[in-house]
């Protein structure tokens, strides 16, 4: 047995886990390239193996850099089954096909404005190439084991993070190796804790904050006090996030507000069709996460739904204060970039990020001080206040997964740290040899490692 890292090995994206004997493939994860130029290349590489030859998918969570790639991986021969939860799988069916979708676009703008080094541009796949991967989805309950072909099983672990996230355990060959997925956060008040886990032969651990620790800062203080100050300034708040998760995140914490009476009635828009997509399946999957059907109904309505693209232009006509959450989270695509070119120009507004920024997004160049952006081939000036509440992050922070480490019995026979740029993965190598004497390695990508011996 062997693992391969093609995927989420030296950076925060493009996970992707081939778990491989002499007669059988599973793949956990199988997530885009995002970010950098260097990165987002991989994804047009020739898969390291036969699609066709791949068993099984098994996804951990839904987010593109975790399942972004599965419409490639279908459209070029992979006829396996993709194992998931049932709410992963109910996220999935919106963000594939926006993927697909907006890949068209992209190219088609492109194409129309000759601005591409490729004649023609194409995309990655297409709406239709999404689709038909949906219909290789097989949703699994939490807690049960599942067969997979050729002797291998998973169960899936709550993990906290986003609606669906799971801590995978896959069984084959005698041994068993965990993966962490994306590690949400302890105590947090709307997603459950991630589930301990007691033994593995093999762990892969994410690192996304493995050197760093968040704020111990209320959200919401935090929050009200950005929509104090831009208020006072007559100025509109722009906030890029992530149509899954975090956007539901940020309007938990303006309800919160609006309970406790201190956010008065101020305008509030959700400018992302996706996101109201997933806020419908966050008011209905509510066995996921703390919630209540009526509390999660009265988050969702505590801002109004802009659904036309006309009604997303009137947001960028109006003068008058107010707050607009718009997909992505990084800056990197959507309708989120037409409000950035009508609001980051001006000084009185606040472009406000909400969490990980990564290497080579808008969103990161932002966070630490770009003057200008590029935006749809023209450059953009950034005069607006630019924040980030970090501590709105989905993410275990260093303490957090050092602390999920500590219910495992006994040290796994090799910890491999993954999903970390090179400064989380060594902070994390560090802190977890130093405080649980583990053995760790920071796998590189396109690594295989032998798991066929004790020492791993």
């Amino acid at each position: 047995m062997r693992i391969v890292f093609l995927g989420a090995a030296g950076t925060v994206t493009g996970s992707k886990y081939l778990v491989e004997t002499g007669h059988a493939r599973i793949l956990v994860d199988c997530g885009l390239f995002q970010g950098l130029k260097e990165l987002r290349e991989r994804n047009w590489a020739d898969f390291p193996v036969p699609p066709a030859s791949i068993d099984a998918v098994v996804l951990t969570h839904a987010h593109l850099d975790h399942s972004g790639y599965l419409p490639l991986l279908v459209r070029n021969g992979f006829r396996g089954p993709v194992v998931c939860t049932a709410s992963t799988r109910a996220l999935c069916a919106i963000l594939l096909p926006d993927s697909g979708y907006l890949q068209e676009q992209d190219a088609s703008f492109l194409n129309r404005h000759g601005i591409s080094r490729h004649k023609p541009a194409l995309p990655l796949y297409t709406l239709a190439d999404a689709e038909a991967a949906m219909r290789s989805f097989r949703p699994v309950e939490f807690g049960r084991d599942v067969p997979l072909p050729n002797g291998f099983s998973a169960r899936f672990l709550p993990a906290g993070h986003i609606l669906g996230a799971a801590i995978v355990e896959l069984t084959g060959g005698g041994r068993k190796i965990v993966f962490s997925g994306d590690l949400g956060r302890p105590n947090d008040p709307i997603m459950p804790d991630p589930a301990p886990v007691a033994n593995a032969d093999y762990l892969l651990v994410e690192s996304t904050y493995g050197d760093r620790k968040h704020p111990d800062i209320d959200p919401a203080d935090a929050l009200l006090d950005v929509i104090s100050r831009t208020f006072a300034r007559a100025g509109t708040i722009l906030i890029p996030a992530f149509a899954v998760g975090r956007t539901q995140t940020i309007l938990y914490h303006l309800w919160r507000l609006r309970q406790e009476r201190r956010l008065g009635d101020v305008p509030i828009f959700l400018d992302s069709p996706m996101a109201v997509s997933a806020s419908d399946i966050f008011c209905t999957h509510v066995k996921d996460h703390r919630l209540s059907a009526r509390e999660a109904i009265a988050v969702c309505d505590t801002a109004h739904y802009v659904s036309s693209v006309e009604e997303s232009k009137e947001l960028d006509k109006s003068p008058i204060p107010k707050i607009i959450v718009s997909a992505s989270g990084m800056a990197t695509g959507g309708r989120v970039l037409h409000h950035l070119k009508r609001y980051g120009p001006d000084p009185k507004n606040t472009i406000l990020f909400a969490g990980y920024q990564a290497a080579g997004t808008r969103g990161d160049a932002m966070v630490n001080g770009a003057k200008e952006v590029k935006i749809h081939g023209e450059m953009v000036p950034v005069r607006a206040e630019v924040d980030n509440l970090s501590m709105l992050s989905a993410h275990a922070d260093a303490d957090e997964i050092v602390a999920w480490l500590r219910n495992f019995r006994k040290p796994p026979r090799a910890t491999f740290i993954v999903h970390g740029e090179a400064n989380g993965a060594e902070g994390l190598r560090r802190r977890i040899e130093q405080d649980l004497d583990w053995r760790c390695t920071i796998p590189a990508h396109l690594q295989a490692v032998d798991l066929g011996g004790a020492e791993g």
